[in-house]
C-alpha cells in the first residue's frame, strides 16, 4: 500500500495542480461544482436524499470558495459575487425541497461561465 507521499498518482495530481494557470484552476472549480450538482440531481431522482445532500453541500462549498477568491479590483467581481450568492441560495432551496429544476438552471449558467473563462484563459496564454 502506498502512503500519500509515495503514491505516484497523488504526486502527479499534486504536481499538476501546482503547475496550473489561474484560468485552469477556475475551470477545475467550475467542473467540480457542475459534477456535484449533476450528482445531486441523479441522487434526488433516485430518492437517495442523504448522498444528494452531501453532493449539494460540496457544490455549495465550491460556489462559496468562488465568491471568496473574487478580486475586488475588477468591476466584474461585483456581478459575479451576486451571481454566486444566487447560486448558493438556489442550491439550498433545491436541497431543502428536493427539487432539481434550480440545479439544472445553475448547471447551465456555470457551464457558460466555465466556457467563457476557459476561452479567455486560452486567449490570454496564446498572447504571450
Amino acid at each position: 500500500m502506498y502512503s500519500a507521499q509515495s503514491n505516484p498518482y497523488q504526486q502527479y495530481k499534486q504536481q499538476s495542480i501546482m503547475t496550473m494557470t489561474q484560468g485552469e484552476m477556475l475551470t477545475q472549480l467550475y467542473d467540480g461544482a457542475i459534477k456535484q450538482l449533476s450528482k445531486g440531481i441523479q441522487l434526488i431522482d433516485a430518492k437517495e436524499f442523504m448522498p444528494a445532500n452531501e453532493a449539494l453541500q460540496k457544490a455549495q462549498l465550491i460556489v462559496n470558495y468562488l465568491r471568496q477568491i473574487l478580486d475586488d479590483q475588477y468591476k466584474v467581481s461585483e456581478s459575479l459575487d451576486a451571481l454566486y450568492e444566487y447560486f448558493g441560495h438556489r442550491i439550498v432551496q433545491a436541497n431543502i425541497r428536493k427539487d432539481t429544476a434550480p440545479l439544472h438552471e445553475i448547471i447551465a449558467m456555470l457551464t457558460e461561465l466555465r466556457d467563457t473563462f476557459a476561452t479567455a484563459d486560452r486567449a490570454n496564454r496564446t498572447q504571450f
